[in-house]
């Protein structure tokens, strides 16, 4: 609990209109978008600069009070689900697109900067940030960093990690540090920047973010292959990659994720197919003309029974649109929706999907399964209901049978969504009893007294989805 001279304290660092305690403002923030998931902070502060930040950090951290960064709340891993009670910090004020590079090719960015609001930005000025989330509408940079956000051109060039360039951070001790540059080389020491990407808001709060740009493509094709076959399709992904042909964007979906996306948004997706691959090049026009043609003859060799090309701009992102809002679809189905996120190496798409279709009859679950499938990550999906609780066990069962098909695999048990709260009981299976050991140790030593972000990561609570009430 925060004591009333504390709360007098944070309310002179921040202004008392940015301290908030009633119970609606402490409810809006008590979730994320992860599903049956909740927990009570004790307040919410909304924080209107980096040196407000510290200062909010150092009181916490001499009173020993929890501290959450929250963006958006589109994580599907309870991460900011505030499980110890404490402070969510807001970055709403701190939204600013601070400085556009050219001569660099960097944007440097606060935290609280939606994401596509900064790559409309970057754009207009014929640049490109190709991370690309599904959530990019809402979520924010900071929130993209901590959790290493990843998207559908993930394949071709890379996930959030590989565009941050520099960071500003607040360390758990109240200390402001810079980590990077704008800098094409850079060897200087531990390698912080790359440390605190991904790692949810457990080590430091990110407070400022410079990130690399690259010149915009020049052209770019979007392609529809269909299949009877599920795994034929599957199978086409690797083949294409092992031809030595790196799409922009590889992504699955299969016949009931089909079905749902487009009941959504009716824009003529073939419904009478077992499985479809949405395929885009962009780059060099007889780059594109040449990368496509292959791949069409490839998907026709694997196959498909029928490949369309995008005749214009307007259907190929129509396309891409559906693709991004296959979650909300099929939220549509059921009550509670619960999309997790298993990789492995492409190579073994084909296996992993027969695998999920096979623990889906095993466990007598539906599973929708769609997602970036040349990066490996898939997203089996699985409509449900928590009130059920049979069904829920049955459930978190072929989750768990996911999850160990993949590590067995050579995968892992996410790819872009994060540990948080749901992936902490199966991470060891990962990384190994000693794997976690360092990065306890990593831990501890940035943050001896356990402030930030408690309770996630190395969290023992069952994966079973429960209300936690304070």
């Amino acid at each position: 609990m925060i004591s009333e001279a504390l709360k007098k304290q944070l309310k002179d660092i921040v202004g008392a209109e940015n301290y908030r305690d009633s119970q609606a403002e402490k409810l809006v923030y008590s979730y994320d978008a992860t599903p049956n998931f909740q927990a009570m902070p004790d307040a919410v502060i909304v924080p209107r600069n980096t040196e407000e930040v510290s200062k909010v950090v150092k009181l916490c951290n001499e009173h020993r009070i929890p501290l959450v960064p929250r963006g958006s709340g589109t994580n599907l891993c309870a991460g900011t689900c505030p499980t110890e009670g404490g402070i969510v910090l807001l970055f709403t004020h701190m939204n600013k697109l601070l400085e556009l590079d050219e001569e660099n090719l960097t944007v440097t960015v606060q935290p609280g900067l939606v994401t596509l609001d900064m790559i409309h930005a970057v754009e207009a000025k014929g640049l490109f940030y190709p991370p690309d989330p599904s959530s990019m509408k809402i979520s924010t940079i900071g929130g993209n960093i901590n959790e290493n956000s990843g998207g559908l051109r993930g394949l071709k060039y890379g996930v959030t990690r590989d565009y941050v360039l520099a960071l500003e951070a607040v360390m758990p001790n109240g200390d402001i540090i810079r980590t990077g540059g704008k800098l094409a080389k850079d060897v200087a020491g531990y390698d912080l920047t790359r440390l605190f990407v991904g790692s949810e808001g457990t080590l430091c709060i990110i407070t400022e973010a410079t990130l690399k740009l690259v010149p915009m493509p020049e052209t770019k094709q979007t392609m529809l292959a269909l299949y009877q076959d599920i795994e034929a399709a599957a199978k086409t992904v690797s083949t294409i990659i092992s031809n030595k042909i790196i799409p922009a964007t590889l992504e699955f979906l299969d016949q009931p994720t089909l079905e749902v996306v487009e009941d959504f948004a009716k824009i003529g997706l073939p419904t009478d197919v077992k499985a479809v691959l949405l395929i885009e090049q962009d780059g060099p026009q007889e780059v594109v003309a040449r990368d496509m043609a292959k791949i069409q003859e490839i998907c026709m060799a694997e196959q498909a029974v029928s490949v369309q090309v995008a005749q214009t701009e307007l259907e190929a992102e129509a396309l891409r649109t559906a693709r991004r809002s296959a979650l909300s679809a099929l939220a549509r189905l059921k009550p509670t929706t619960i999309l997790e996120d298993a990789t492995v190496p492409r190579s073994e798409i084909a296996t992993m999907v027969k695998a999920i279709n096979e623990i889906a009859i095993k466990h007598q679950v539906k599973i929708c399964t769609f997602g970036h499938a040349g990066d490996g990550n898939l997203h089996p999906t699985v409509p449900t209901d928590a009130r059920d609780h049979e069904e829920m066990e049955r459930v978190e069962a072929a989750f768990e049978d996911i999850f160990a098909k993949a590590i067995e695999l050579g995968g892992t048990i996410t790819g872009e969504h994060g540990v948080g709260v749901m992936k902490a009981p199966y991470l060891e299976w990962k990384l190994g009893a000693e794997g976690i050991a360092a990065m306890k140790a990593i831990k501890l030593a940035f943050d001896p007294n356990n402030i930030m972000n408690p309770g996630k990561v190395f969290a023992k609570e069952s994966r079973k989805r429960v209300v936690v009430s304070r």
